[in-house]
């Protein structure tokens, strides 16, 4: 499978995402935009808190990313919270399909990117951390931050 790797000028990250899931695998996938929505992203006003993506008909939609309305925009311009179109491979689709149906995955995306000029979403298959395991990345990361703090006053001396 394609994974993305979200080289590009990232608009938007959805760091919620690796707090609430595990992230298992990534895809990368373009997008389907209006004029006044690529206009407004390339601004950065692109959110993806509480964004999702879901298999609908043998497609991938993205649910819930809010753009904001483009300033310029007039009579033409969009829904910020339309629901969006994701270009994948047929063979994509239909492995993240199964995954979902039957694994218990869900998608998420986790970042909003420009590569060579088109916006890319990269989607991540992931599984739900439960109360205990958000606990432990936590203590995780205060350990890891710890170890650099003191790594560091060592070096100084």
């Amino acid at each position: 499978m394609a994974k993305g790797n979200g080289s590009g000028k990232i608009l938007a990250q959805n760091r919620k995402a690796y707090h609430d899931y595990f992230i298992e695998e990534t895809f990368e996938a373009g997008l389907v935009l209006t004029g006044t929505e690529i206009k407004s992203m390339r601004k950065g006003s692109v959110s993806l808190r509480d964004a999702y993506a879901r298999v609908e008909h043998g497609e991938v939609y993205l649910h819930n990313m809010h753009v904001a309305p483009y300033e310029q925009g007039n009579r033409f311009n969009h829904d910020p919270l339309r629901t969006r179109k994701c270009l994948l491979h047929k063979k994509e689709i239909h492995y993240l399909f199964g995954a979902v149906r039957e694994q218990g995955f869900t998608l998420v995306p986790t970042k909003v990117y420009l590569k060579n000029g088109f916006a890319k979403v990269e989607l991540g298959l992931a599984k739900g951390k439960k109360l205990h395991d958000k606990r432990e990345s936590m203590k995780k990361r205060d350990a890891n931050r710890e170890i650099q703090r003191a790594l560091r006053e060592r070096q100084k001396g």
